[in-house]
């Protein structure tokens, strides 16, 4: 029971918190067609293509006009797994991950993904990676798992250990200079590493709970978020926690620190919260919804474009009374996208 509610929420870390070990299927799909407003997406990321989404089945979707219309980018070889995360060291490069193992590499921001590992003989999901200062590459995910790429991501081996859990690792957060990084994951896991990610300690349980995300808010000033709306932030670099209410017990998944300052964490029922004071406190924006938020974008024109299990949602402001669905009714078409 442990297991199959924890990897369950913790695939949104940014992953897909409602997903289990095995991939979610859809209808059986036209061939030039994706059901982008009704299908699961768990990361979206801005890169020289435009904007990536990814998530269900496998699917990278791409968008040059700010998410106003979307194409499928094309891959070396589709295993209809879900993708949990993707990460870009630069705005061309970039890596992807999900359930079986499964790693893709782009190096034209997204448009074409090529297969650099995969696990047919275990259905383990990968949950969140980094570039880590020395260039190498770390992923970790379900059961303590761990692994890295010295050659900027085109192969890759088990790393020692972290610690010797079998918890699920859910995201890994690095402070401004990457030098100072947390991981957090299930039963309240939070290991902490001072040397840029050359070894790790585990930081005393505070919370049995599991934690799905967080963020460092400058100086030795870190939030991390997880299960039904538990928060915890610190001011001494993770010595010391201090619970932070939000007034509802709604599991949260994603987040967005604005140029402002102004930081929005967002998860189960479609909630928004909104802090103005580095996470000391949290206002709730928007109203109740059925969907599941696993990634918080800003556009140029100041809206949000949501990413959930339920499809994108574009979104006004972070004062928000509703959101609407984008393209609900629009098919995408299966041609490559063309260069900005």
């Amino acid at each position: 029971m442990r297991t199959s509610l924890a990897v369950g929420l913790s695939l949104i870390v940014a992953s897909a918190g409602i997903f289990a070990f095995s991939p979610r299927h859809t209808a059986e799909l036209l061939p030039t067609t994706i059901p982008i407003s009704s299908m699961t997406i768990t990361d979206i990321e801005a890169t020289s293509a435009g904007l990536v989404a990814s998530g269900e089945l496998g699917h990278f979707l791409i968008s040059n006009d700010e998410g106003n219309s979307w194409t499928k980018a094309t891959l070396s070889n589709q295993r209809d797994a879900l993708i949990t995360s993707m990460a870009f060291d630069t705005a061309d490069h970039g890596l992807a991950i999900g359930h079986e193992g499964w790693i893709l590499q782009t190096v034209n921001g997204g448009r074409h993904w090529q297969e650099v590992a995969f696990n047919d003989n275990s259905s383990d999901p990968l949950f969140s990676l980094a570039k880590l200062p020395s260039g190498r590459w770390l992923s970790v995910g379900a059961f303590g798992k761990s692994i890295i790429s010295d050659d900027n991501g085109n192969s890759w081996q088990d790393a020692a250990p972290l610690q010797e859990i079998d918890w699920h690792l859910n995201a890994l957060i690095p402070n401004d200079d990457k030098q100072t990084w947390l991981i957090v994951g299930e039963a309240g896991t939070v290991l902490r590493s001072t040397d840029a990610g050359d070894s790790w300690q585990n930081i005393d349980p505070f919370y049995e709970g599991s934690f799905y995300g967080g963020l460092h808010l400058g100086d030795e000033t870190w939030l991390i978020y997880g299960m039904r709306g538990n928060v915890f932030r610190t001011q001494d670099n993770g010595d010391n926690w201090e619970k932070i209410e939000i007034g509802l017990q709604t599991s949260l998944f994603t987040h967005t620190l604005f140029d402002t300052g102004e930081l929005l964490i967002g998860g189960q029922g479609g909630l928004l919260f909104l802090s103005q004071d580095q996470g000391a406190s949290f206002t709730l924006k928007g109203t109740p919804s059925r969907i599941s938020l696993t990634g918080i974008k800003m556009l140029s024109s100041g809206e949000l474009l949501l990413s959930s299990d339920q499809g994108l949602f574009r979104q006004p402001s972070i004062l928000p009374t509703e959101t609407r669905p984008i393209l609900a009714t629009s098919d995408l078409e299966s041609s490559n996208p063309s260069p900005l």
